[in-house]
């Protein structure tokens, strides 16, 4: 998988990178980013991006031509053409090739946390193996369900994300029209830039990637994972202690010592009992989710026991 971020701050990644998950897949080449600069797809003196909005109103508006060559430079075409090349593709076997590649950052590709000097990111990329997504406060709000499609672990299996960052005021209308086949916003909030956003974004979909996560079941087992059914049972002939979560919140964790500041953690995690601590578990993740996210449990994967639970806590409080 590799992921192509353009930015008119590509300094802005390069911590970001050399840290945790992030660095270990990229060290191991299970993932790739390339970083690239909007402003070398400028041809005035001033390196342009941005001018002001048709209409009148505040702020900037970041240009399309630009944008529209720094995709070109990534072998991005137009969605139309995309869809036209995909059929080519499937016929001869000949995926899409790129016309070019902008530098990465040095300070960052010194570290080894991006691709080697001279990987050309549009060689050997499927159209339909890569999507285009505008990071935007106007978009489609973005889930772990999003996050595990961009992974390719319940669609198509992609090669290549390509993020463009927007700044300002935002992005004009018609590279979304034209070029992006997703507009994404992690969030009811607005920000500076959409660079956080895309640092998101690689962050929720290259962890659950096959071979970045330790545990292949870290990324099944927390918030907004997949339900019971979706998990393999047992592993090794052990019970499991937990439930998939089914779009709830996870369960409270704990660990050593079992008491601390006077407060012990709780018995039934102590008593050695899979069925007794996964029955609690299921308890704590719909207090936590009734709690916290209550909107979660209308499209939740609820059992029948789990809406015998939810009754009693209703019943209780607690």
């Amino acid at each position: 998988m590799r992921f192509e971020i353009v930015t008119i701050f590509p300094g802005f990644f390069t911590g970001i990178f050399e840290n945790g998950i992030v660095r270990r897949a990229l060290a191991e080449g299970l993932v790739e980013v390339g970083i690239h600069d909007l402003r070398a797809f400028t041809h005035d003196r001033h390196r342009t991006v941005d001018d002001r909005p048709f209409g009148g109103g505040e702020g900037m508006v970041l240009k399309p031509e630009p944008l529209a060559e720094a995709l070109a430079s990534l072998g991005i075409l137009p969605k139309t053409a995309r869809a036209s090349a995909d059929r080519v593709v499937a016929e001869e076997q000949n995926p899409v090739k790129g016309t070019g590649f902008s530098p990465y950052i040095e300070s960052a590709k010194q570290t080894g946390a991006l691709a080697p000097e001279g990987c050309n990111p549009g060689e050997s990329h499927s159209a339909s193996r890569t999507r285009v997504i505008l990071l935007s406060a106007q978009g489609r709000p973005f889930t772990q369900a999003l996050a595990r499609e961009l992974a390719g672990l319940d669609r198509v299996v992609l090669d290549r994300i390509v993020l463009i960052c927007g700044r300002y005021e935002g992005v004009d209308e018609r590279i979304n029209e034209i070029y992006c086949d997703l507009e994404l916003s992690i969030g009811d909030y607005v920000l500076s830039g959409g660079e956080l956003a895309a640092a998101v974004v690689i962050d929720a979909a290259m962890r659950l990637i096959p071979g970045v996560l330790g545990n292949e079941a870290s990324g099944e087992f927390e918030s907004f994972g997949v339900a019971d059914a979706e998990i393999a049972t047992d592993i090794e002939g052990v019970p499991r202690s937990q439930h998939g979560a089914g779009g709830l919140l996870d369960y409270p964790h704990y660990t050593r010592p079992a008491e601390f500041a006077g407060l012990r953690a709780p018995e039934v995690l102590l008593n050695g009992d899979h069925s007794q601590i996964r029955r609690w578990r299921r308890q704590q993740q719909l207090l936590k989710t009734l709690a916290n996210r209550p909107d979660l449990l209308e499209n939740a994967a609820l059992s029948k026991e789990d809406r015998k639970l939810l009754d009693a806590i209703h019943e209780t409080g607690n």
